[in-house]
C-alpha cells in the first residue's frame, strides 16, 4: 500500500517507463500474435493496458479522460505506444491533483471489495506489470527483441560484454 503520492509517482514512473519500452518495440504485424484463437492477441493485450488504466482510475474515484474507442484495438503499434505515453502522463497528473497523502488511507469500494485508496494504486501498478509479462512472451513468439525490464534481456547481455546465461 502506498502511503504517499510521491511514493506512487516514483514507482509509476518506473513501471510505466518499462511498459513504454515494451510498447515502443511492437510492430503493426506483431499486434496479431496470439497464444491461441481463444486468447487475446498481443495488440489486444497492449491496448487493454492502455485503455483500462483510465477505466481503473475512474473506478478508484480519480477523474481522468477515458481512451477514445477503448474497445477497438488500433492496427498501428505507434498509436498504441503514443496513447500509453499520454495515459501515463495523465495518470500521474490526475493522482497528484486529486488525491493527497492523507486520502490514501480512505476506504474505497472497488470491484466489490473495500480497500484503502493506497491499495487501489498498487492494483494499477500490478495490472500493468502482469500484462507486460504476457506481452513479452508474445513478443518473443512474434520474433521481436524484448527489452530488458528488471535486468538485461537475452540480447542485451552481449551489449554489456557478458555471456548469455545458459538455459
Amino acid at each position: 500500500m502506498y502511503t504517499s503520492i510521491s511514493e506512487f509517482i516514483g514507482e509509476w514512473n518506473q513501471e510505466a517507463s518499462s511498459t513504454q519500452k515494451v510498447l515502443d518495440v511492437l510492430t503493426d504485424q506483431s499486434l496479431q500474435q496470439a497464444v491461441s484463437p481463444n486468447d487475446r492477441t498481443l495488440g489486444r493485450i497492449a491496448w487493454h493496458v492502455v485503455a483500462s488504466t483510465p477505466e481503473m482510475l475512474n473506478e478508484f474515484g480519480i477523474s481522468i479522460e477515458k481512451v477514445e474507442n477503448g474497445n477497438d484495438v488500433p492496427s498501428s503499434a505507434k498509436v498504441i505506444a503514443d496513447t500509453f505515453r499520454k495515459v501515463s502522463a495523465d495518470t500521474m497528473d490526475a493522482v497528484k491533483q486529486q488525491w493527497t497523502d492523507a486520502s490514501l488511507k480512505d476506504m474505497k469500494n472497488v470491484f466489490g471489495m473495500d480497500m484503502p485508496k493506497g491499495v487501489t494504486l498498487s492494483l494499477l501498478i500490478k495490472h500493468i506489470i502482469h500484462h507486460r509479462g504476457q506481452m513479452t512472451v508474445l513478443m518473443r513468439q512474434a520474433g521481436l527483441t524484448v527489452p530488458g525490464v528488471y535486468g538485461p534481456a537475452r540480447e542485451e547481455w552481449s551489449q554489456m560484454g557478458m555471456e548469455v546465461p545458459a538455459l
